[in-house]
């Protein structure tokens, strides 16, 4: 089985340094949700992971990639 990696914490530090509820704000999630995220503790809803993107202005793809085992 494969997992979901992802670059938030990367992509919120290359963004001004935005914060975890700064991010939750723009996402529509709260800072608990980005949190689990980073430590990969929660894998988003498709929907969720689009609006993180759009947060970002980058691509679903700069956020989020897929790993196969």
């Amino acid at each position: 089985m494969g997992r979901i990696d992802n670059r938030i914490r990367r992509l919120r530090f290359d963004h001004g340094e935005m914060t975890q509820e700064e991010l939750a704000t723009r996402a529509g999630c709260t800072r608990q949700t980005i949190i689990a995220l980073e430590q990969n503790k929660y894998v988003p809803s498709i929907e969720l992971a689009f609006r993180i993107a759009r947060a970002f202005g980058v691509p679903l793809e700069e956020v989020f990639q897929y790993e196969d085992s």
